[in-house]
C-alpha cells in the first residue's frame, strides 16, 4: 500500500513538473478551415496572443475541409501532451457530429476543453447584384423564383450553412446550397456574383460591406451589432427564432494532463481579457468571450441539444 501511494505522489509530482516546464517548444494551434475566412482570423489572432503570454510560439496550421471535422479529427488523434491544440468552433463541436453518419471523431469524448474566447455574429449577405435590398424582398423573390439564388457556405454542416438551413426553415424560403472548403473561397464567389447568398460570420464580409460589394439585409443575433448600426437583427426583419452567434475556443486531446489544461485556459482567458485584443476584434465586428474549461464544456453540450432539435425539425439527413 506504501509503494502504491508512493507512485502515485511520484506520477503527481511528474505531472506537476511537466506542466511547469510546458511549454518547452513550439505549439500547433489547428485552424479546420481554410485562410481567408472568420475561423481563421480568430485563429491567428489568439496564437499572437498567447505566443507571448506562453513564452513559446503558437504556429497556425490550417487544415479546412469536411466542416471543419478533418481538422478537428487530426487534433484529436494528437498525442495528449499540449502541442497540438483545436480552435474550436460551434460547427464542428457541436453540429457536424450531428450531420454525419459514422464521425472520425467523438466531439464529448475525444476532446478536453480548455477555454472560450472570442464570439461573432452571423448575417445573412448578399451580392449586389441580387434583386433583393431586404430580407422581405429576399424571401419573395426565392418563393417566387425556386432554383435561381445559390448560397454558398464553408462547407457541409459548418455554421453558416446551418444558418442558412435555419433561415430557410423558419422564413419558407429555399435557396440552392454551395458548399466550399472554407468561408474565404465561399465569400469570393458571393463578391463575384457566382453565388448570391452567404449567412457568414461578421468580421468576413464587414470590409466589404462597408465599401458596398456586398449588402448585408440582416444580423443573426438579440441585438443590432455595433460595427452595421443600420442593419436590423432577423427578428425585426420578420424572421424570429433565427438567432445563431458563432463563438471560439481551444480544446485538446482527451487526455492532456489537468494541470497543462489549467495553465492553456489561464492563457486563453487573459488573452481575451486583454485590452488590446478587444480593440482587435472590434474591428472585424468581434467580442471577447471569456470561459472556463467547464464554460466551453457546458456551451457545447447546450448547442449539441439545440441543433439536434433544429435539424430534426428541419428534417436534414445526416450524410
Amino acid at each position: 500500500m506504501i509503494a502504491g501511494l508512493a507512485a502515485a505522489a511520484g506520477l503527481c509530482l511528474s505531472a506537476q513538473v511537466q506542466a511547469q516546464a510546458y511549454p518547452s517548444r513550439p505549439v500547433t494551434l489547428v485552424v479546420p478551415f481554410a485562410p481567408g475566412g472568420t475561423v481563421n482570423l480568430m485563429g491567428r489572432l489568439l496564437a499572437n496572443h498567447m505566443s507571448e503570454k506562453l513564452g513559446q510560439p503558437v504556429i497556425v496550421e490550417n487544415k479546412p475541409g469536411g466542416g471543419g471535422s478533418i481538422g478537428a479529427n487530426f487534433v484529436a488523434k494528437a498525442p495528449a501532451d499540449g502541442y497540438t491544440l483545436l480552435l474550436a468552433t460551434m460547427g464542428q463541436q457541436s453540429i457536424q457530429p450531428l450531420l454525419t453518419r459514422n464521425p472520425p471523431y467523438d466531439a464529448a469524448r475525444d476532446f478536453a476543453p480548455v477555454a472560450l474566447f472570442s464570439t461573432v455574429p452571423n448575417v445573412l449577405a448578399v451580392s449586389p447584384g441580387t434583386p433583393a435590398k431586404t430580407v422581405a424582398e429576399l424571401v419573395a423573390y426565392a418563393k417566387e423564383n425556386p432554383g435561381k439564388l445559390n448560397m454558398a457556405s464553408a462547407g457541409i454542416g459548418s455554421v453558416n450553412h446551418m444558418t442558412g438551413e435555419l433561415f430557410m426553415y423558419r422564413s419558407g424560403a429555399r435557396f440552392e446550397h454551395v458548399p466550399y472548403r472554407g468561408a474565404g473561397p465561399a465569400t469570393a464567389d458571393l463578391l463575384s456574383g457566382q453565388v448570391q447568398v452567404l449567412f457568414a460570420n461578421l468580421p468576413n464580409v464587414l470590409a466589404y460591406a462597408k465599401t458596398g460589394q456586398v449588402r448585408v439585409l440582416a444580423v443573426a443575433s438579440e441585438k443590432r451589432s455595433p460595427a452595421l448600426p443600420d442593419v436590423p437583427t432577423l427578428a425585426e426583419a420578420g424572421v424570429q427564432n433565427a438567432v445563431v452567434e458563432s463563438w471560439y475556443g481551444v480544446m485538446a486531446p482527451a487526455g492532456t494532463s489537468a494541470e497543462i489544461i489549467r495553465k492553456l485556459q489561464d492563457t486563453v482567458v487573459g488573452v481575451a481579457r486583454d485590452d488590446s485584443l478587444t480593440a482587435q476584434l472590434a474591428e472585424q465586428g468581434a467580442v471577447p468571450f471569456p470561459g472556463s474549461s467547464a464554460d466551453l464544456e457546458k456551451l457545447s453540450n447546450e448547442e449539441t441539444a439545440r441543433w439536434t432539435a433544429i435539424i430534426k425539425n428541419a428534417k436534414i439527413q445526416a450524410n
